[in-house]
């Protein structure tokens, strides 16, 4: 968006006038913005704050769908208030992926906003033309070290198995988005040049429905949309972008010259999510089945990615790794013409809040990679306990708001096929990534002469199953249905 000013003379009365009906104008959306969100009637005294976020978008709910449903924003920025005497209002906006945000964040008319890594970047590099709209990176929402929350999906009925099958076919992404950086940076690694696939510039619900009806042939997109593919069953996964090894997450961007503005809505946002955050941590099959409410997501998908040892680490501190990882992402932008040669990834990246949100604990809450929610207890069908994040499953039964752990995936699939209850979902990590998987749509390998504890495999995909057989020749690929009858009649 250019943000270029015209001149010209016009008359006082004009002047007048217009103003007046930019005034009604401002004031009536303003009014039905309070009503829409539910805010009382309009003041016009009211610090305004414009939060723009992605409802669908599982690893920023602590920043957006959670923090807003929750009232954790505006129940800080009322004790906010009590010091400061000032009225707030919030006013969310819903987006479909970064790039529509980040135009609104130019226009100035997002203050805070959450996003992908790859967009995050092509905001603070476009923004920073602009003395109003300048953003800092100040928080992440949820982050996966691998880089296992993009993806890249096939028709159920595809004979692809790794990226090479996709040269010359049609995918699926968003351009710019974290979805689309994963694909290009797994098709470089492959030797693959971008122009020997043909992209369809799409949105990701669109992207979805395209490779249901078989109008594309892969899908390539950021969490959690591969994985509700997958789950509905419309698509298999065939790239795990953690194979990149690349680190991906999402994080916070706010306009310099709002923070500076009103340094206690910043406090208040930062609180608001550290507080969702932990409530996400604390209690992650509740916050499954809400975000569930609220956004249609299947409560399924969202505990695979929200639940214990699940693919997000929701922490909002900005990690050390992620310095190295937003280099790459840049060369690959500036590439794209999306971000400009001289953009400083450090100089954009502002960790004053945290700093004042953790205090004396914030040098150690940085350093700690290890994903806050972890599953543990004892596995009372096999007899061991769980704790390894390697080996540690879980079960959803249908009729259950809790799941029961296991302590390998073989446990898992023996709890599932001798229970006899419908199972909602089951939880397995991938076999050599520990990537959490679903138990029905992982790539199983069997090895007979294994404990009966370790005797099942999964994989996340048909090649990394295939990789892991070359080295195991004495193991073979059966079916999930398989694994579980055998899990039944030889354990």
């Amino acid at each position: 968006m250019s943000k270029t000013t015209t001149t010209r003379r016009v008359s006082t009365t004009q002047t007048r006038r217009r103003g007046r009906v930019a005034t009604a104008a401002a004031t009536a959306a303003l009014a039905l913005s309070s009503v829409l969100t539910g805010c009382g009637m309009f003041d016009s005294d009211a610090v305004v704050v414009n939060v723009g976020y992605q409802s669908k978008t599982i690893n920023t709910v602590n920043a957006g769908t959670l923090m807003r449903d929750r009232e954790a924003f505006e129940n800080a920025l009322d004790q906010a208030g009590e010091q400061t005497g000032k009225n707030y209002r919030v006013v969310w906006q819903d987006f479909s992926s970064g790039a529509p945000l980040t135009a609104a964040m130019i226009a100035s008319h997002v203050d805070i906003g959450s996003m992908g890594d790859y967009p995050l970047l092509t905001n603070g590099s476009k923004t920073k033309k602009y003395d109003d709209a300048k953003t800092d990176f100040i928080a992440t929402t949820g982050y996966n070290l691998r880089g296992s929350l993009n993806q890249v999906v096939v028709p159920n009925g595809s004979t692809a198995t790794d990226l090479d099958d996709l040269v010359g076919t049609s995918v699926s992404t968003s351009l710019g988005s974290a979805g689309d950086g994963m694909l290009s940076t797994g098709l470089a690694q492959a030797g693959i040049a971008k122009d020997d696939v043909n992209i369809s510039n799409q949105d990701p619900s669109i992207g979805a429905a395209a490779i249901e009806g078989n109008q594309v042939d892969a899908f390539a997109q950021f969490v959690p949309w591969p994985q509700l593919i997958v789950f509905r069953n419309q698509g298999r996964l065939l790239y795990d972008g953690g194979d990149n090894g690349v680190p991906t997450f999402h994080g916070v961007v706010a306009r310099e010259q709002f923070s500076a503005e009103h340094p206690e809505v910043m406090t208040a946002f930062m609180q608001a999510l550290r507080e969702t955050t932990e409530y996400i941590t604390a209690e992650p099959m509740q916050a499954a089945l809400r975000v569930s409410e609220i956004t249609g997501i299947e409560p399924e998908v969202v505990y695979l990615y929200n639940g214990p040892n699940g693919l997000v680490s929701f922490d909002p501190t900005i990690k050390a790794q992620f310095g190295p990882a937003l280099e790459q992402v840049k060369k690959y932008l500036v590439g794209r013409g999306a971000v400009a040669e001289d953009f400083d990834v450090a100089g954009f990246t502002d960790t004053e809040y945290l700093r004042e949100l953790y205090g004396a604990d914030f040098a150690a809450k940085t350093a700690d990679v290890g994903n806050p929610s972890t599953l543990t207890g004892i596995d009372d069908v096999c007899g061991l306990p769980v704790g390894d994040p390697a080996t540690a499953s879980e079960v959803w039964f249908a009729g259950q708001q809790t799941t029961d752990v296991a302590a390998t995936p073989s446990c898992a699939l023996r709890r599932m096929a001798d229970t006899g209850t419908a199972v909602r979902a089951g939880y397995v990590p991938d076999a050599v990534t520990a990537t959490k998987l679903f138990a029905a749509h992982a790539t199983w390998l069997a090895d007979p002469n294994a404990p009966a504890s370790q005797r099942f495999l999964p994989f996340a995909t048909q090649a990394g199953a295939a990789e892991y057989l070359e080295s195991h020749p004495g193991m073979t690929e059966v079916s999930y249905e398989t694994a579980l009858q055998e899990s039944r009649s030889t354990t």
